[in-house]
């Protein structure tokens, strides 16, 4: 087998037991957690002239970036700059070039991709940037920054203690008895495991709306999006409460609206996974699986399980899931695969597969104990994580309640070949989404993501929804029900605050924490992207060398000298708008011929979420259906036309894969019957609804619907063009 980059590392770095013990190693910077932020701040403090190491608990670098995560979440790519930007660069870079594609052209990804918006040639820019990449490339990508940097990387170290004279660390002891000794340190771990050693204040799980002045955060009144979109009965006997409840439901109420809980939102595994033969990794039996169990499976698979099932697998396990299914096909839902994970297409026929709907790939109520666990703990967490999404694949591919349409189609995915060597194809990262929280100088709150409150020593800008995954799946009104899930945009990219990312002076004055950094649950759910995390860690890595330079603890930084340096190195550090939609086709209406009307000028019923993850064409943004509730969505635009005569009606659209194939559109016209037409939302960035002849005044309408739709339904906005 091929060893990875990170394998080879490993191996460099093994030495005798007894010579840890006596090894102390010592910089400027030690570095805990080798996610991307901790990458970055690596490569900052080289630029700086300052020495670093880079110290990992498990054997494998770059976190999320290089487990899975490849699809950027980011919300505004123009709020990216510095070291972060250069990574996405260098990405293009790569896929600039010819041999990287072995699986398909640039031409045809990007078409499948982008609807042909956005061609391979703009990857060969100076300020390209690529935003969907495989694992391997990001891993390749890390390791030349951190080659470039020449900053040791030990992996395998897990932190047994800490010790501090004061409010000042001084060293760190690892359970294999190295030490690592620096001037500043740096919890770049997504689990806050140095800044707890450290005695550093922290939170976990949500806090109650009314600690911040919030309105997002604790438990949540209604839950629309990511729901059980049909009744389906909890009960192991149906109807009867005594009997007890299914697998993957809680029991309790949930709590009351808006009170805090130590619920943390659901961790899973980004998938790297294909429907290439070529590249698709069989689905191996199990050591502790029976034979005839294992043919079992096989049979009704038609020999083609989509993954290795975990050894223990029992289909009775995913009742719920069965039941959920049952339930869609009794009200002619027509359910489909991609209403129960979401796909997101990579270079060379990969994805990243995130979860999408009522049941999927969260384990939902799984996590809780994770963050303060030990490490022992953690690793049961994680297998069990892994186990039940592996439970959920073979569930999907083989259970007779599954429509067969959605078993065929579950049965021809499978891990890449080429994907994470040293786990057989499955993610080495699970999904920390939130475990502690620092609660420092300063807590980054709602307030800061809607510009209630607005602070003046940034260090970099969030973007994203303020996003949480469920939390809690219980029962309510006698059905199962998730609770938990909240996608809100802020107002436009915000500031995030340097006081976050250190801790309070009297507990800790050496101390960065750019990935757990100080911030409520909900503001945490905006900040919480991989790209931020490499901002945030350069940010932080700047800081400890004038910290250093200056003689002063973490707290009494000038920020002066800080912002300038930052801006100096291209970071983006106040939002002055623009760029919104780097690499894609973006106009404003008032440019367009005829009358343009955009998504947040529709009379929107149901349930829309706002997004600007993707590339739209019109207006701020666009919104979409969570590809939940269907059938209780609609968007009416109603044009005032100024001059009657022919109109061409185009739906402006925002381009995916799990997008909706058949979404209803309806053109009303008075004195004319209404026209629906099925447009399909996957490649297409301008969907033309036909030719019409309008009336003067605001009496025609255009109505979108999510009504059993197989994907997510957009809105980007509609034009009524006067016709050649």
């Amino acid at each position: 087998m091929k060893r990875s980059w990170l394998t080879v590392l490993a191996l460099s770095l093994t030495v005798s037991s007894a010579a840890v013990k006596a090894q102390v190693i010592e910089a400027d910077l030690c570095i805990f957690g080798g996610t991307s932020g901790g990458i970055a701040a690596a490569v900052q403090t080289a630029r700086m002239g300052k020495s670093a190491v880079l110290v990992n608990p498990t054997k494998y670098l770059g976190g999320l970036t290089t487990g899975g995560l490849g699809a950027t979440d980011i919300g505004n790519k123009a709020a990216i700059g510095g070291i972060s930007r250069d990574f996405y660069h260098r990405l293009a870079q790569h896929y600039a070039q010819d041999a990287s594609w072995t699986l398909e052209t640039a031409p045809d990804y990007f078409a499948k991709r982008r609807g042909g918006q956005a061609g391979a040639s703009s990857l060969g820019g100076a300020d390209a940037t690529m935003w969907t990449f495989e694992p391997r490339v990001a891993e390749k990508v890390f390791f030349q920054m951190l080659a470039e940097s020449k900053t040791p990387v030990y992996l395998e170290q897990r932190l047994k203690s800490v010790t501090k004279t004061g409010p000042r660390i001084t060293e760190i002891t690892m359970e294999n008895g190295r030490v690592f000794r620096a001037k500043m340190f740096m919890d770049a771990t997504y689990e806050g495991d140095l800044l707890a050693k450290a005695g550093c204040s922290f939170h976990v799980g949500r806090e109650a709306n009314s600690v911040y002045g919030e309105t997002l955060n604790g438990v949540r009144a209604n839950t629309p999006h990511h729901q059980f979109t049909v009744p389906v009965d909890p009960y192991v006997k149906p109807g009867d409460a005594s009997s007890g409840l299914l697998p993957f439901i809680q029991s309790g109420d949930g709590g009351k609206p808006g009170d805090g809980d130590k619920a943390t939102q659901a961790y899973n595994y980004r998938l790297c996974f294909t429907t290439d033969p070529k590249n698709r990794l069989p689905a191996q039996k199990p050591a502790a699986m029976p034979k005839p169990k294992w043919d079992a499976l096989l049979a009704v698979a038609n020999n083609s399980l989509p993954v290795t099932p975990p050894a223990n697998y029992d289909a009775k396990q995913f009742e719920l899931l069965g039941r959920y299914l049952e339930a869609l096909v009794a009200a002619k839902r027509n359910p489909k695969l991609a209403q129960f994970w979401n796909p997101i297409w990579m270079p060379n026929h990969k994805t990243d597969i995130n979860n999408n709907g009522g049941f999927s790939t969260d384990f939902i109520g799984r996590n809780y104990d994770y963050p303060n666990a030990d490490y022992a703990t953690r690793e049961r967490i994680a297998k069990e994580h892994e186990n039940y999404i592996r439970g959920f694949c073979t569930f999907l591919a083989t259970d007779p309640r599954v429509p067969e349409e959605m078993r065929k189609e579950m049965q021809s995915w499978g891990p890449c070949k080429d994907e994470f060597l040293d786990t057989g194809g499955w993610p080495r990262e699970m999904y920390v989404r939130e475990a502690r929280r620092l609660v420092g100088e300063y807590v980054m709150s709602e307030k800061n993501c809607r510009y209630v409150e607005t602070i003046t020593d940034s260090v970099g800008l969030g973007a994203y929804n303020m996003d949480s995954h469920n939390c809690q799946r219980i029962v309510k009104n006698g059905k199962v029900e998730n609770e938990g899930d909240v996608q809100v945009p802020p107002m436009k990219p915000y500031p995030v605050s340097y006081r976050s990312i250190i801790p309070k002076a009297t507990e800790c004055d050496n101390l960065f924490v750019p990935v757990c950094l100080s911030s409520s649950h909900i503001a945490y759910g905006s900040i919480r992207m991989e790209p931020v995390f490499m901002v945030l860690g350069q940010s932080a890595a700047t800081a400890a060398a004038i910290a250093i330079d200056d003689k002063v603890p973490v707290q009494k930084v000038s920020y002066e000298k800080l912002r300038a340096r930052l801006l100096a190195d291209k970071q983006v550090l106040d939002w002055i708008g623009g760029g919104g939609n780097v690499g894609g086709k973006f106009v404003d209406p008032k440019n367009l011929p005829g009358i343009v009307l955009d998504d947040a000028d529709a009379k929107q019923t149901g349930h829309w979420a706002e997004s600007f993850s993707s590339t739209w064409r019109v207006g701020k943004g666009y919104a979409h259906d969570s590809n939940a509730g269907k059938g209780e969505s609609t968007a009416v635009f109603t044009p005032e036309i100024p001059t009657a005569g022919d109109y061409e009606i185009i739906l402006f659209n925002a381009p995916n894969q799990n997008r909706a194939s058949n979404v209803p559109v309806t053109v009303s016209i008075p004195g004319q019957p209404a026209k629906t037409v099925k447009v399909d939302q996957k490649s297409k960035g301008e969907i033309s609804l036909g030719k019409f002849k309008l009336p003067a005044g605001k009496t025609a309408t255009v109505t979108v619907s999510n009504k059993d739709t197989d994907g997510y339904v957009i809105l980007d906005g509609v034009q009524f063009r006067p016709a050649k």
